[in-house]
């Protein structure tokens, strides 16, 4: 089958290079598309420009993996809100007998919930503009493949880290890692099982359902995270810090920003779907010796 990957980063990329040892046809949209791998077909798309390149007529399942072109309200909505729209317009303009359309969102539509678990069940409640924007995207892609026999699914991700995503790791080794004075649980899935995942939601038999969380087997406070790879990098104790405090970094004097929840993955799992790295223990230690870098 041919897989049209609409918005071919990193994240993009790297599923495209999946499918494509699949044994799949994979067809990649982005601005630059000779920076593509050879396994992918690169054609040139700005999808929030709403023109874009003919879809292929034997596509059996579409990827949208958008990256906003910085971190505004404007460009968020211009590439989750008005990209999305104009692939969906594209697509079923096309005649195309696509039978997946996967949307790459986010758990930031869940805002924070006080350190409490939240599943595929619960109310998304957005804090920001970001996590706003993308519910409304995905509100878009499920009522606009309504009726279509089209199936939408939605993966919700944690936060990405792995090759070239090491912002945490510098922040520890350059001495800028703060620990939230107030305990604060953090959500994460590496790259290669962010990718594995979207191959598997367009890819297994069963049908999949609307929604799903893409976060690892283990969410953590974000303080052990940081201690851990204090640890790892071997930072020596400073002589000021207290016997209980983490190696090398420093201590907030602010309770902790922004989202506090444990994501359950119960469901992502449900569907056969196995982490090559089921907690940040694994995959940072990855990323600190070097696997998973792509080699086109």
């Amino acid at each position: 089958m041919t897989v049209l990957l609409a918005g071919c980063g990193d994240l993009g990329t790297e599923a495209g290079l999946r499918f494509a040892a699949a044994g799949h046809r994979v067809v990649g949209w982005r601005r630059s598309p000779e920076k593509l791998p050879s396994k992918i077909e690169g054609a040139a798309a700005d999808l929030s420009s709403g023109v874009l390149p003919p879809i292929p007529a034997d596509t059996a399942a579409v990827v949208v993996a958008i990256a906003a072109d910085s971190p505004t309200e404007d460009a968020y909505r211009a590439a989750y809100v008005d990209g999305l729209s104009n692939v969906l317009d594209a697509l079923l303009a096309s005649g195309a007998r696509v039978g997946r359309v996967l949307f790459v969102s986010s758990t930031a539509v869940y805002g924070d919930a006080a350190g409490g678990w939240i599943d595929e069940s619960t109310t998304p409640e957005p804090g920001g503009f970001s996590g706003r924007i993308l519910r409304e995207a995905e509100e878009l892609l499920h009522s606009r493949l309504l009726g279509t026999g089209i199936t939408p699914v939605v993966l919700r991700l944690g936060g990405i880290y792995g090759p070239g995503r090491t912002r945490l790791i510098d922040q520890v080794r350059g001495g800028t890692a703060v620990v939230p004075a107030e305990s604060r649980f953090t959500n994460r899935i590496h790259r290669d099982d962010a990718a594995a995942a979207i191959v598997q939601l367009c890819t297994m038999d069963a049908v999949p359902g609307p929604v799903y969380l893409g976060v690892d087997n283990e969410p953590a406070e974000l303080g052990e995270v940081l201690g851990f790879l204090a640890a790892e990098l071997g930072l020596p104790r400073r002589a000021s810090e207290s016997s209980g405090s983490v190696p090398g970094l420093k201590a907030a004097g602010e309770p902790a920003r922004g989202g506090n929840k444990r994501c359950s993955n119960a469901l992502l799992r449900g569907t056969g779907f196995e982490f090559r790295y089921p907690s940040f223990r694994e995959g940072y230690r990855a990323v600190l010796a070097g696997v998973g870098v792509r080699h086109p």
